[in-house]
């Protein structure tokens, strides 16, 4: 297994350890190249293409420092990797491939995506829309009918990171397949199939993300369950909303806030709430710049357009707040209220 090292070796103790006998220290040497190959790329690529025919261990570590390294000179050597009998070796050279968007892989990972464990094919599930963005549509609907419900959830999840045509942030051609796994055996995977839904702009999983909401329903994923919190607010579901108030207001003594707290103010102000959209008002004038800029992020989102005159003031402003944030959320907000007349 790669363990993460807390400090990362200078050259001349990198290259000592290379050659050392134990494979552990041989494998955590290779992780350290990637932190190299700025200054040393040649000498460094070198390496790596050695450690890529070493033990299972060291051929994982440089399979990964490829990609840190952002070293596509070792492409054929990754793709190679992809038919190693080591599952973990396979899994590594898959992330490098993704990672480095390296198009001359896409075969070796669409093979990946039939392979026999599903760990691989979970990774092969990641890498192969970066590999091949035109196929990827295609390969994600059939990873949603993997047998490993991991493999099905991350399909899912990919969805969202392809997006579809022009604005739309998943392609239409999901519904069907989201459509049916708001009866998966998963909750992980309903949870997404919940999200994918909203995102198409669709109710047909709110009383799932109510449930979230309230906890009623627990996926392990927590980027879906701050996902299906915030669509409680844009879909307006009121079966959310006096969950939200709890999770976004309520505090026990010497409890700290739900760690989903902002999420779901946020999806309160969306769907009106004045409290909710009192204090994202009385948050853009923060005591920091860090909390401000939350401020504006929440705006945004919420789409609260009483923000507009503080958002406009503090565009003149940067040290008040990241002024990309406030240009998003002034859009955000300007798209909604002109959808509204």
């Amino acid at each position: 297994m790669l363990r993460p090292r807390s400090k990362t070796r200078n050259w001349a103790a990198t290259l000592r350890d290379l050659e050392a006998e134990q494979v552990s220290v041989r494998a955590s040497a290779v992780a350290d190249l990637a932190a190299h190959a700025e200054a040393h790329r040649d000498e460094v690529v070198s390496h790596l293409r050695s450690a890529l025919t070493d033990e299972a261990e060291v051929r994982a570590a440089a399979a990964i420092a490829a990609a840190d390294g952002e070293l596509t000179e070792l492409t054929d050597l990754l793709v190679s990797a992809t038919e190693h009998d080591d599952d973990e070796v396979v899994g590594a050279a898959l992330t490098a491939l993704g990672e480095l968007r390296a198009t001359a892989g896409a075969d070796a990972v669409r093979r990946c995506l039939e392979h026999r464990s599903g760990p691989v094919r979970f990774q092969a599930v990641i890498a192969y829309p970066r590999v091949n963005p035109e196929g990827a549509v295609d390969a994600l609907l059939r990873a949603t009918e993997d047998d490993d419900a991991f493999v099905r959830h991350i399909a899912l999840r990919m969805a969202e990171e392809v997006g579809g045509p022009g604005d739309e942030v998943v392609d239409a051609r999901f519904l069907p397949r989201a459509l049916a796994l708001l009866d998966d055996d998963s909750d992980a995977v309903r949870v997404a199939a919940a999200v994918i839904l909203g995102r198409l702009g669709r109710r047909d999983g709110a009383a799932l993300l109510a449930q979230v909401a309230g906890r009623e329903v627990i996926t392990s994923e927590a980027d879906d369950e701050s996902a299906a919190i915030e669509l409680c607010g844009e879909l307006r579901i009121e079966a959310a909303r006096e969950p939200l108030r709890k999770r976004g207001f309520s505090r026990v003594f010497l409890v700290q806030h739900d760690p989903f707290a902002w999420q779901a103010r946020v999806a309160l102000a969306a769907m009106g709430d004045m409290d909710a959209r009192s204090w994202i008002i009385k948050e853009l004038d923060a005591w920091t710049r860090e909390r401000r800029t939350l401020a504006v992020a929440a705006a945004g989102r919420a789409r609260l357009s009483g923000a507009r005159p503080k958002l406009e003031a503090m565009r003149r402003d940067p040290k008040r707040a990241a002024p990309e944030a406030i240009d998003e959320a002034l859009a955000l907000i300007e798209a909604h209220d002109r959808s509204e007349t």
